[in-house]
């Protein structure tokens, strides 16, 4: 018996659907042809294209959240590296263009819809906050300096990223420089002295 909701085929449609379509153009018929099936069955789950792709936006903070909560490492800065991989690596790996031009068309709609814009404050709180909650674990174990302010930090990394993954969608521009520069700032301005010089060792 699968373990598989009745939902999970509708979501790898809607995924290859705005793969092939984009945000813009896509239509429910459009995503039904990915799938097996009917557009009644669609409707029968959900009454509208807006209401499809907010499911689909909550069914990708399942496995953002997922990858996040995924990271490991022995030390808090091992950790918060870890998450920066987790956000820019797979952004500046993934082959797939378009899906990502369809997530940043969905974006652009937080500003005019409150549905979106729910969403992606989801998202958004969600990086914000594991990247808080190890910036205040660091500041804890002494692995970070004590002064640091943990939510200002988390605020200014979440807009880095976003920024970054942005930039690599509309410009073509890697976020491997990005990753790069992060990690510098991390063992200059945020791991306590003796924590940096034992990175550097």
């Amino acid at each position: 018996m699968s373990d598989e909701s009745p939902t999970d085929d509708i979501m790898e449609a809607t995924y290859r659907a705005l793969c092939r379509h984009g945000y813009a153009d896509v239509t429910m018929e459009d995503i039904a042809a990915e799938s097996e099936k009917s557009k009644s069955a669609f409707h029968y789950h959900y009454d509208s294209k807006h209401a499809l792709l907010l499911a689909f936006l909550d069914d990708l903070l399942e496995s953002f959240t997922a990858r996040l909560d995924a990271v490991e490492g022995e030390t808090p800065r091992d950790r918060l590296l870890g998450i920066l991989d987790a956000v820019l690596e797979s952004s500046a790996e993934s082959p797939n263009r378009e899906f990502k031009t369809a997530v940043l068309e969905m974006k652009a709609q937080g500003p005019y819809d409150e549905a979106f814009r729910a969403r992606l404050d989801d998202f958004d709180r969600a990086l914000r906050d594991r990247f808080a909650a190890v910036l205040a674990a660091g500041v804890d174990s002494g692995d970070f300096r004590a002064d640091l302010d943990a939510e200002e930090t988390a605020d200014f990394l979440v807009t880095v990223c976003n920024g970054a993954q942005t930039r690599s969608v509309a410009v073509g521009r890697s976020t491997e420089r990005t990753r790069r520069t992060l990690e510098r700032y991390v063992e200059s301005n945020v791991l306590a002295t003796d924590s940096f010089a034992e990175a550097e060792r």
